[in-house]
């Protein structure tokens, strides 16, 4: 069998220059693991949708668990590797450092003069053996016996006994003879001749006759003149309302609702106004209103959206999806007293809503018909 053969190294590596490169070696594996961790980490966040800038298809819950078990899997991996690169590098700072054969030992060097300083004291002999135990003394006399105590004071006296249970009642005695029956009274005087009844009702009404024969028709009267047109009615759509969310405002939804501010590109007319807040608005003029909302957001949510009439939720303007949605839209009639509110709101699941900024992220339409 040959033997093994290995490149020749110019400058030879020297031991210490062997440790120091596996400690390099051991570190450029750590670096390169941070590496690795962090792109699983990435991937989580991709999958998740919480990378800054970055978003794409909704993941489904199965594409979740199967990203989490890759990353589990590799984060195992990485754990055996750290215990190799422990044993690695403790063995590589704890081996000792080589040594060669011991030399012969040199020749005896000349006596010194005499009258020197004493040598140093030798060390302490051992410590000799414990000696026998010596036998045990015979036992003394027995000391005599003490006074007796003084007896001490009687205890006090015990408590009264439980008084002892009632004994059981005796037997009933027994039931006296029935009293006689007494006489029938007299029978009372008959009572007086009750009221006349009331008068029964009219008999129904006999049958209508026949109808007479048809009157021959008159002749056609001459035709009217023209009468004046009457003065334009009134424009019921010159009562309306439009306001829209252009700047990508933030929404926090809670489960009850939250309202959504529609503070721009504003149009309305004199009878309907808005409060401060940009969410509630207040019609004026009663009327038969369409009423239609938008609401686009920068991912799908699970919430839901609705128009609130005086405060309560509509019905027929509620969008509850069963998936996750981005847009939200919906129209309805309604009729409104003067005076009423309509605010738009999101409720259902809480989430955090970012609605669409530089276009219609939300906007609100209302146009009175009659």
């Amino acid at each position: 069998m040959s033997m093994p053969s290995f490149p020749n190294i110019d400058p030879p590596i020297q031991r210490d220059d062997a440790v120091n490169q596996i400690l390099s070696s051991i570190a450029m594996e750590e670096l390169g693991l941070s590496h690795i961790l962090n792109a699983e980490g990435e991937k989580l966040q991709y999958i998740l949708g919480t990378i800054p800038g970055l978003s794409g298809p909704a993941a489904t819950v199965s594409d979740v668990l199967a990203a989490n078990e890759s990353v589990r899997g590799l984060l195992e991996t990485a754990v055996q590797n750290q215990l190799f690169l422990k044993a690695k590098m403790q063995g590589a700072l704890s081996a000792s450092p080589m040594q060669g054969a011991t030399g012969p030992t040199g020749p005896t060097g000349p006596a010194g003069p005499e009258g020197g300083p004493a040598g140093p004291t030798g060390a302490t002999g051992a410590t000799g053996a414990t000696g026998a135990t010596g036998a045990t003394g015979a036992t003394g006399p027995a000391g005599a016996d003490g006074i007796n105590g003084v007896t001490g004071a009687t205890g006090p006296a015990g408590a009264d006994g439980v008084t002892g249970a009632t004994g059981a009642t005796g037997p009933a005695g027994a039931a006296g003879a029935t009293g006689a029956t007494g006489a029938t009274g007299s029978a009372g005087a008959a009572g007086a001749t009750g009221a006349t009844g009331a008068t029964g009702p009219a008999g129904a009404a006999g049958a209508t006759g026949p109808t007479g024969p048809t009157g021959a028709a008159g002749v056609a009267g001459a035709t009217g003149a023209t009468g004046a047109t009457g003065p334009t009615g009134p424009n019921v759509t010159a009562t309306s309302a439009f306001a829209a969310n252009t700047s990508g405002t933030v929404i926090t939804v809670i489960l009850a609702g939250t309202l959504v501010p529609l503070p721009n590109s504003q149009l309305l007319s004199p009878d309907i106004t808005v409060n401060g807040a940009n969410t509630v608005f207040t019609v004026n003029t009663a009327g038969r209103y369409q009423l239609s909302y938008d609401i686009n957001t920068t991912v799908a949510l699970a919430s839901g959206t609705r128009l609130l009439i005086n405060g309560v939720a509509n019905t027929a303007s509620t969008v509850a999806p069963l998936v996750s949605l981005s847009h939200f839209a919906n129209e309805i009639l309604l009729d409104l007293n003067a005076g009423d509110t309509v605010s738009l709101q999101m409720f259902g699941i809480a989430s955090v809503a970012t609605l669409l900024p530089g276009s219609a992220g939300a906007s609100l339409t209302l146009i009175r018909l009659s």
